[in-house]
C-alpha cells in the first residue's frame, strides 16, 4: 500500500517545482524557506517531503529538515497533492445571497455548510462556492470572508469583494460597528432578570481540546468575551434568547449559554443530545452595519429555518412578535 499524506495515495501524480532563493531566505532552514515558496502545503508536510528525498537543492538530495539554505540557492521540490494543497480551488454551488455589490456580499448560510476548509472538511465549504462565484476571490485571505459560523449555525454572514473592503470591515467587527445578533433555544426555564450580560473570557478547554470553555485569564489562555442575551419566551422546559455579539470568539453564544446553565437545545459538544433538532439551536438572525464604502445604513434580517421552526413547537414554544 502506497504512502499516504491525509489520505492522500502520495504516488498520485507530482507536480515539480523549481525555484531560486532569495536574500530574504538566506541563513533560513530550508523547511521555512519552503514554506514561502509553497505556502498551500503545511510545513509538516514539506519535512516529509525532504526526508523522503523528494527535495533538492543544488542538485543534491536534502535530507534534513533544518539544513541552511543561502541566497541563490536552485531548489527542486517534487510535490504530491494533498487535502490541504488542493482546498482552495473553485466548488460551484447555490448560495443565498441577500445582497450584493461591487464592494461586498451578504449570504444567508444554510446549517450544515462549513464556512473555511479545515482537517476533515477540505472541500464543500463556503469558501469553495465563493472561489467559484467570483474569481477575483482568489487574490483576498480566505476569498473574503471576514467572520464565520460554525458549521450547524445558519444565517448571515458579510463577504468583502476587495481587500479595501475586507479590512473596513474587520476594523468595523473589532470596533463593534456591526450588529451580529442570533436566535437560540435553550435548555431549561429561564429564572432572573430578562436580560443579561455574560462577560466571561473564553479559551480552549484544557480537559477536552475538541471545545472552548469559559476561563479564569489569570490562570489560562483566555480572550475577554461578552454576549448580551435577552428572553424572548419562557418554557416549562426550554428558554428563547436573542443574543447579541459583542466579541466574537469561537463558539462564544454556545459556550456562554452553556455557562449560565442554558446549553442551546441540540448542541452535543455543550449540552446532551434531546429532541429531534439535528444540529443546536442558533440562528444569526440580524446583521447591521454602515456601507464601509458607500456609507449606506445596511440591515439584513433572515426568517428562521424550517428545522428551528419545528424545534419551537417541539418545545412548546412559537417565536412572537419582534423575535
Amino acid at each position: 500500500m502506497a504512502d499516504t499524506e491525509d489520505g492522500v495515495d502520495v504516488q498520485a501524480e507530482a507536480e515539480l517545482r523549481e525555484f531560486v532563493l532569495d536574500a530574504a531566505q538566506h541563513g533560513q532552514r530550508l523547511d521555512r524557506a519552503l514554506v514561502v515558496q509553497v505556502p498551500e502545503f503545511s510545513r509538516n508536510y514539506l519535512q516529509q517531503l525532504i526526508e523522503s528525498g523528494a527535495v533538492r537543492v543544488n542538485g543534491a538530495a536534502a535530507r534534513r529538515p533544518s539544513q541552511s539554505v543561502r541566497a541563490g540557492d536552485r531548489v527542486d521540490v517534487e510535490l504530491r497533492p494533498t487535502p490541504q494543497s488542493q482546498a482552495f480551488r473553485p466548488e460551484p454551488m447555490a448560495l443565498q445571497v441577500v445582497f450584493e455589490d461591487e464592494h461586498l456580499l451578504v449570504i444567508d448560510k444554510p446549517a450544515g455548510l462549513v464556512v473555511h476548509p479545515a482537517p476533515g472538511n477540505w472541500s464543500g465549504t463556503l469558501l469553495n462556492g465563493l472561489l467559484a462565484r467570483d474569481p477575483g476571490a482568489q487574490f483576498l485571505p480566505r476569498a473574503g470572508i471576514v467572520h464565520r459560523l460554525d458549521k450547524d449555525t445558519s444565517g448571515l454572514m458579510v463577504v468583502a469583494r476587495s481587500r479595501s473592503v475586507m479590512d473596513a470591515l474587520v476594523r468595523m467587527i473589532a470596533a463593534r460597528e456591526v450588529v451580529r445578533q442570533y436566535l437560540a433555544l435553550g435548555h431549561g426555564a429561564w429564572a432572573g432578570p430578562d436580560s443579561r450580560e455574560v462577560r466571561e473570557a473564553i479559551g480552549r478547554d484544557p480537559r477536552n481540546r475538541l471545545r472552548m470553555a469559559a476561563l479564569d485569564p489569570q490562570r489560562h489562555s483566555a480572550k475577554a468575551a461578552a454576549t448580551r442575551i435577552e428572553l424572548l419566551r419562557n418554557g416549562a422546559k426550554a428558554c428563547w434568547v436573542r443574543c447579541t455579539l459583542q466579541t466574537g470568539r469561537t463558539h462564544q453564544i454556545r459556550v456562554h449559554m452553556a455557562w449560565i446553565g442554558h446549553p442551546l437545545v441540540g448542541d452535543t459538544l455543550y449540552g446532551a443530545p434531546t429532541g429531534s433538532l439535528a444540529r443546536q439551536a442558533l440562528h444569526a438572525f440580524r446583521l447591521a452595519f454602515t456601507h464601509p464604502v458607500t456609507g449606506q445604513a445596511l440591515e439584513f434580517e433572515s426568517a428562521l429555518p424550517a428545522d428551528l421552526l419545528l424545534a419551537l413547537d417541539d418545545w412548546g414554544m412559537q417565536p412572537g412578535s419582534g423575535d
